[in-house]
């Protein structure tokens, strides 16, 4: 962190790659001149292009999300300078999982490579050259109609809930909407992945967050809260739940819709959220359970005028886990949240770290399966939450006051985190598998 918060106070002009030629330089001046001589430069259409493709464009395009254009030469040179800052400070692509601390083999992973931001550098600093028209890559046909982020690598969902029909107003505070939908399954399922999707446009611009919770009957005939299902906010993409664990969702049982709506300007009638599903096969029996659920943060978020604040909380469980995915949950002046795991024996191991969260883009951090944590018995988990109220944070009006609440003006402080549930056989049997795969 120290290091990475130097280089963003000095920003880098000289790359690894000058220093290596300044250096051989002083032993072997020829070949490095002739090196020189040979490197071709970067431009624009061979270098700068294809990085834009696979990471900038499916917002940065004409209707979508992005306030400018990086699809032609022009709109990108214009931009040049501001592309610089933004991903040398790793501000974009808007992924906030911190580089280097914590666990960083996640799926579905943002952020650009170290090789990516120092070629975007480079060709800045040499005045943004175009290349040759010839090396362009193919355009890529972007579809603008609404679609499931997951569905490129998992197909269409299986099954669709959607929330009953809201008006929204274009003027007034915040609204809450918890409709009760049923299933309308007909058989007992194994969930694979969730998705909830906000309508489009309209709809992604007035929903705060929704969040399908499951309920179910118990022996009374009550129906009862399971937990969510999923958890929506600006900018995720979803839940996918490992290949050896699952959630079941029952015919009877119910969603129950806890809904946040924001007035924006403009009226969005019938409005409908929708929660797409991907199921295992119907023969499909998992090893483990998985489920999601809020853990808070306690203390209070009192932010005076140019102030700052911190919270914490403290879980433990009385059974094996492995954790799948870790998601910050705040409002704009939430900084910065870390989980760290105390193990029985004393040793401390920070799992993750955000510093520089953003309310616009939430993600969950999906852990990859051979590395997701592994928790014995006994082990503590404890989660910093850190708040900024100074006039060092654009979001907000750092002469009022803020506290803890439920509106979009409040702050919250809490996470999102994916648990799979093992017994003491299932634990050891994860750590036996890792062990032959490392020895492999």
């Amino acid at each position: 962190m120290i290091i990475a918060t130097l280089l963003m106070m000095f920003p880098t002009q000289v790359t690894t790659q000058d220093w290596v030629r300044r250096l051989a330089y002083v032993d072997r001046p020829d070949k490095v001149v002739q090196a020189a001589i040979e490197d071709e430069p970067i431009t624009y259409t061979k270098d700068i292009a294809p990085i834009l493709q696979d990471n900038c464009q499916i917002c940065h395009r004409p209707g979508s999300v992005a306030p400018m254009s990086f699809i032609d030469f022009r709109d990108v040179r214009r931009y040049a300078r501001r592309i610089k800052d933004q991903v040398s400070r790793r501000l974009m692509p808007p992924y906030h999982l911190d580089t280097g601390v914590g666990i960083q083999e996640v799926k579905d992973d943002w952020r650009l490579s170290d090789e990516e931001i120092e070629t975007i550098v480079e060709w800045v600093d040499a005045g943004t050259p175009e290349g040759d028209p010839a090396d362009l890559p193919k355009p890529i046909e972007w579809v603008d109609e609404q679609r499931w982020q997951q569905e490129d690598n998992l197909g269409p969902p299986d099954h669709v809930i959607k929330t009953l029909p809201f008006d929204v107003p274009s003027e007034g505070g915040d609204l809450w909407w918890r409709p009760v939908v049923p299933t309308n399954l007909t058989t007992e399922r194994w969930i694979r992945a969730m998705e909830v999707r906000p309508s489009a446009p309209a709809g992604r611009q007035v929903v705060h967050h929704a969040n399908p919770k499951l309920l179910r009957k118990d022996e009374s005939g009550e129906y009862r809260p399971m937990g969510n299902l999923s958890e929506y906010a600006m900018g995720k993409i979803g839940e996918i739940v490992p290949s050896d664990a699952a959630r079941l969702i029952k015919p009877d049982d119910q969603i129950e819709w806890d809904t946040h709506y924001y007035p924006m300007g403009f009226e969005v009638e019938d409005d409908q959220i929708e929660l797409g599903i991907w199921f295992y096969p119907e023969e499909y029996e998992p090893e483990f359970e998985q489920n999601l659920r809020l853990y808070p943060l306690q203390g209070d978020i009192l932010l005076e005028p140019g102030g700052t604040a911190m919270t914490q909380g403290f879980y433990r469980w009385d059974h094996p886990v492995r954790i799948d995915s870790y998601q910050p949950h705040g409002h704009v002046h939430l900084h910065g949240m870390s989980i760290q795991a105390v193990y029985p024996n004393g040793r401390t191991e920070l799992l993750s770290m955000v510093t520089d969260f953003d309310a616009r883009w939430h993600h969950s951090y999906i852990f990859e399966d051979d590395v997701a944590p592994l928790l014995p018995e006994g082990t503590v988990i404890v989660m910093t939450g850190w708040y900024d109220n100074t006039a060092d944070n654009p979001l907000t009006d750092s002469e009022m006051f803020y506290t803890r609440g439920s509106r979009t003006v409040d702050e919250m402080s809490h996470a999102w985190i994916a648990v799979t549930h093992l017994t003491e056989e299932g634990y050891e049997k994860i750590v036996e598998e890792r062990k032959s795969k490392i020895v492999s």
